[in-house]
């Protein structure tokens, strides 16, 4: 059952944060992930938005989602949005 990463994000510092947007992919294909949304237009239904972009990574699994976000190629790119990016990142098993 396909597994997804949902992240809510605003970008503090671009240059740190375009480091991180090129390290991720190679990161996440390892673990069978895809971009499914990468920012890009939204518009918000209900309630406020708190954060200006929105990202939706689809991944095989719920144990291969898991698995990236702990990796040593993830954990690398990340340390270059820490200080980057306030974001708030939830995994959800699909149906």
């Amino acid at each position: 059952m396909s597994a997804y990463w949902i992240v809510f994000m605003n970008v503090t510092k671009s240059e740190p944060y375009e480091e991180y947007k090129r390290r991720t992919p190679a990161a996440l294909a390892k673990y069978g992930g895809k971009f499914l949304a990468r920012g890009g237009l939204t518009e918000v239904l209900e309630g406020e938005e708190p954060y200006a972009r929105t990202v939706l990574i689809e991944f095989p699994n719920m144990e291969q989602a898991l698995a990236c976000y702990r990796s040593p190629e993830y954990q690398d790119a990340k340390s270059f949005r820490e200080g980057a990016a306030d974001a708030r990142i939830v995994v959800v098993e699909g149906v």
